[in-house]
């Protein structure tokens, strides 16, 4: 099934980005705009289960990348840039093993191709336990999550998710259930083997722990033709905590 994509631009070069976990083409739309009139057409694309795509049980990394071919193939897309953030990246990543030949430059945000545990188990319950049929307002949603959650942007960023399916009834557009059953596929590392040497841009946000000092060297072992970034003021979500310096290395590597 094709996947669902916001595009931006017309300009000769395609750039494709793919969101992280629990994200959606609209978290990139900012970083689009700014990036529009550079000589790029950009397509936000949202993966299975997230977004306006379409739901599926059958959820993996190579399956991502799968859904990624046949969004190109459907679009005539020959070559392409490729930016992938959190569980977007281990689906760039893989995607760069399997058609290297598609790609013209790679980047990777705040993530390696290894096992990560994090609290998503957490997440999922607590949106699993909204009663969405009485809570009725995105706001009454917020309170409810805020003694769990104490970051507003970060409430604000699981929120995107909702939509009024009624006048007083509210709805997720992920699939709670098939992303919780399916999470240490989203965890897990890719294959050791992974390869990939074209040219490649890691960026790390400074405030984050994603990509540090014990694990730079799978960096070098699996895409040998990468440099590496570190954008100040950000974490994991780097695009997002200081876009405007996101916005000059990202340009300034798909441009040299």
């Amino acid at each position: 099934m094709l996947l669902k994509s916001r595009i931006i631009g017309q300009g000769p070069s395609t750039l494709i980005i793919l969101h992280g976990f629990l994200g959606m083409s609209n978290n990139w739309k900012s970083y689009a705009k700014k990036v529009r009139s550079l000589g790029f057409q950009i397509h936000l694309l949202d993966q299975r289960n997230h977004g306006n795509s379409f739901h599926s049980n059958e959820f993996n990394y190579k399956i991502l990348a799968e859904d990624l071919k046949f969004y190109i193939d459907f679009h005539k897309i020959k070559i392409f840039s490729l930016i992938g953030h959190s569980m977007g990246g281990k689906t760039a990543m893989m995607f760069s093993n399997i058609y290297p030949y598609m790609l013209n430059k790679l980047i990777i945000v705040d993530i390696l191709p290894i096992f990560y545990k994090n609290d998503y188990v957490k997440i999922l319950k607590s949106l699993k336990s909204l009663n969405l049929k009485k809570i009725g307002s995105r706001i009454n949603a917020d309170k409810a999550l805020k003694p769990t959650f104490k970051d507003p942007y970060f409430r604000a960023f699981l929120l995107q998710n909702l939509y009024r399916v009624k006048k007083e009834e509210l709805a997720f557009k992920i699939d709670l259930d098939i992303i919780l059953n399916n999470l240490n596929e989203i965890e897990k590392a890719l294959p050791s083997n992974l390869f990939y040497e074209g040219k490649t841009l890691f960026i790390k946000g400074k405030k984050s722990d994603y990509i540090n000092d014990s694990n730079y060297q799978i960096i070098d072992n699996q895409f040998p033709n990468s440099k590496i970034v570190e954008i100040s003021n950000a974490g994991h979500w780097v695009h997002a905590d200081n876009l405007n310096d996101f916005v000059k290395q990202t340009v300034f590597f798909l441009k040299s």
